[in-house]
């Protein structure tokens, strides 16, 4: 975390959400993910007649289950495009392309991929394309590497073939990673109250109509909606009010599960922060319990916090906080 700043400018800093995302195929998604990967473009055909791709495995309007495959063209027409002039991370180019929606020939409906082209003059609406397909393919929409402008693809004389959906080795799961990334501002109110923490003092605001401390502060009452200019300082100690035991460890992460994260209800706070509860066995954890904080040496915010000894607090004292 950069240094506190004065109390008039906002902290920002850059902030990644990345997790797998792992799941299960289905038969419809497993023979279209795996034809992908012998370079075939299945379909699924519905009992009106429609062929969708990417096929589904249930039909949109009846929400019958659907298994009739077929197989497409590789080829097809843009029906609708947007230029894309700067390619982010983990994009299909590096280089600028066209977001095309492209309905393949015997396809009744459209699939979206990028459009390896040199400008945006070069698209256009109608025009004629073909799949380009990586090199290496493992079962995966990046199996197709991009669409390639092709005016001298013809459609197909016959229409969508039937076919089975039986690989050697078909596909069974995908891992798709998720990532966002973005600059995080937390504002005025908890730019003051991270500053306060350095300090190891814990400071929040006071609404001036229901009297609430809230801690961390919002700059407005979620209640009342008016802004919370009055800064109160809390006790560091605080109160349990509910908490889960996690049993799944997070990617880099180097706490050992299982672990509980709590919801503390700091003496004076009218709201309670979330935390983490060390130096006491998991299954020990309890509402009530009262707690402080434990910073790290060089830490500017707690790292944890522990049990203090003192007595459990008794529920009247809490319940509103729940």
């Amino acid at each position: 975390m950069p240094p506190a700043p004065p109390s008039s400018e906002a902290l920002r800093a850059p902030l990644v959400v990345e997790f797998p995302f792992t799941r299960s195929l289905g038969p419809v998604q497993s023979a279209f993910l795996t034809g992908l990967r012998e370079r075939t473009v299945l379909g699924v055909r519905t009992s009106e007649g429609r062929v969708l791709v990417p096929p589904v495995e249930y039909d949109p309007v009846t929400a019958a289950e659907l298994r009739d495959l077929v197989e497409v063209a590789p080829t097809g027409t843009v029906t609708t495009w947007a230029w894309n002039p700067s390619p982010s991370r983990g994009q299909p180019l590096g280089t600028p392309f066209a977001w095309v929606l492209v309905r393949l020939d015997g396809a009744d409906t459209a699939l979206l991929h990028a459009l390896d082209a040199p400008g945006p003059e070069a698209v256009r609406t109608g025009m004629r394309v073909r799949i380009r397909w990586a090199e290496r393919r493992t079962g995966a929409i990046t199996d197709i590497a991009c669409f390639t402008p092709d005016r001298d693809a013809a459609a197909p004389a016959a229409g969508p073939a039937p076919y089975s959906g039986e690989f050697t080795e078909p596909v069974r799961g995908i891992v798709a990673p998720a990532r966002l990334d973005y600059t995080y501002a937390p504002g005025r109110a908890q730019t003051r109250f991270l500053a306060a923490l350095a300090g190891r003092r814990t400071v929040g605001e006071r609404c001036p109509s229901c009297r609430k401390v809230y801690v961390p502060p919002r700059g407005a009452c979620p209640t009342c909606g008016v802004a919370t200019a009055e800064q109160v300082e809390v006790g560091l100690h605080g109160t349990v009010t509910t908490f889960c035991i996690v049993n799944i460890k997070a990617k880099n992460l180097d706490i050992e599960v299982p672990y509980v994260y709590a919801h503390i209800a700091l003496d004076g706070a009218g709201l309670a922060l979330h935390g983490r509860i060390a130096g006491i066995p998991y299954d020990q954890v309890r509402m009530g319990l009262r707690v402080a904080p434990v910073w790290t040496e060089d830490g500017r915010y707690p790292d944890h916090y522990r049990p203090t000894g003192e007595p459990d607090a008794d529920y009247d004292t809490y319940k509103e906080l729940l």
